[in-house]
C-alpha cells in the first residue's frame, strides 16, 4: 500500500512539473533540477528594448529579438563548426519557440543549414560570410553577416572580445548605420556566462571602432558612419545581458 502509494504521488508530481513548466517529457529517471533548468528564472517580453548607455558617440541598445525579425542594416550571427542537429537538437539547443538560429534557418528556408552542412561556411573561428537575401522579407536586416566561433568545446567567453572586433570591422567597411549582434551562444546550446559574453561583445567592438577613430584622425581612413550597435538577447537572458553590457561602458568611460 505504501509502495502504491508512493508510486502514486510520484506520478502526480510528474504532471505537476508538465503544468507548470510545459511538455518537458518528464520521466521517472528525470530529477526536479533537470525540470527547473529548462524554464528560465525570469522572461522579459519580446521587443523589449533598452538604451544601456552611449560610447564614443555609438549608442548601444539591447533588444529582445532574434537574428531574423530584428531590423536593422547589418544582422550579425555567431555559429559554431556544424555538427548534425546542433541548433535542433533541444536540450542542448534552447528548443525551437525561443531559438533565434532555427527561425534563422526557417527564414533562409534551409539555407543557414545547407551552407553549414556542405562546408560552404565552416564556421571556423573568426571565419566570415556575408549574405545579401534578394527575396524581400527573408529577413529583417539588409544583410547578414555569419562569424565562426570555431568547435563548441573549444569555446571560451573572451572568443567573443575578438567576434565582436571583427563584426565592427566589417560594418565600418560595409558603411552601415547600424548593426545588430546575436551570439546564439544558447541558441546552440552552449551554457555560457551571459553577462561576461555581453561585457565582451561590447568591449571588443568599442575596441575596433576606436581604431577607425583613430585612422581618422591620422587622416588614414574616412568618419564613419555608424551611430548605433543593437545587442540583441532572448527574453530569459534580457536583465543579465544587460548588466555586462553596463560594466563594459562603465569600464569604457574610466
Amino acid at each position: 500500500m505504501k509502495t502504491t502509494k508512493r508510486l502514486f504521488q510520484k506520478k502526480a508530481f510528474q504532471w505537476a512539473l508538465i503544468a507548470l513548466f510545459g511538455p518537458l517529457a518528464v520521466t521517472p529517471i528525470q530529477s526536479f533540477a533537470q525540470a527547473k533548468a529548462a524554464v528560465p528564472n525570469k522572461t522579459t517580453a519580446i521587443g523589449t528594448s533598452t538604451i544601456w548607455g552611449d560610447v564614443d558617440g555609438l549608442t548601444i541598445e539591447g533588444l529582445v529579438q532574434g537574428p531574423s525579425t530584428a531590423a536593422s542594416d547589418l544582422q550579425v550571427a555567431c555559429i559554431f563548426e556544424y555538427t548534425e542537429g546542433d541548433i535542433f537538437i533541444s536540450p542542448p539547443a534552447l528548443p525551437a519557440a525561443l531559438n533565434g538560429l532555427v527561425h534563422l534557418d526557417e527564414a533562409l528556408h534551409g539555407a543557414l543549414t545547407e551552407i553549414r552542412k556542405t562546408g560552404k561556411f565552416k564556421g571556423h573561428a573568426l571565419e566570415t560570410l556575408l549574405l545579401t537575401p534578394s527575396q524581400q522579407g527573408t529577413l529583417a536586416s539588409k544583410k547578414l553577416l555569419l562569424i565562426g566561433l570555431g568547435k563548441r568545446e573549444d569555446f571560451r567567453p573572451e572568443l567573443m572580445k575578438d567576434v565582436a572586433h571583427v563584426a565592427m570591422r566589417e560594418a565600418l567597411r560595409l558603411g552601415v548605420s547600424d548593426f545588430s549582434f546575436a551570439s546564439d551562444l544558447k541558441d546552440a546550446g552552449i551554457d555560457s556566462p551571459t553577462a561576461l559574453v555581453a561585457e565582451n561583445v561590447v568591449l571588443g567592438s568599442i575596441e575596433a571602432f576606436r581604431t577607425q577613430t583613430w585612422l581618422v584622425k591620422k587622416q588614414l581612413d574616412e568618419s564613419p558612419s555608424l551611430r548605433k550597435i543593437i545587442l540583441l538577447a532572448g527574453p530569459a537572458f534580457f536583465e543579465t545581458a544587460g548588466e555586462g553590457i553596463k560594466k563594459a561602458i562603465s569600464s569604457l568611460h574610466n
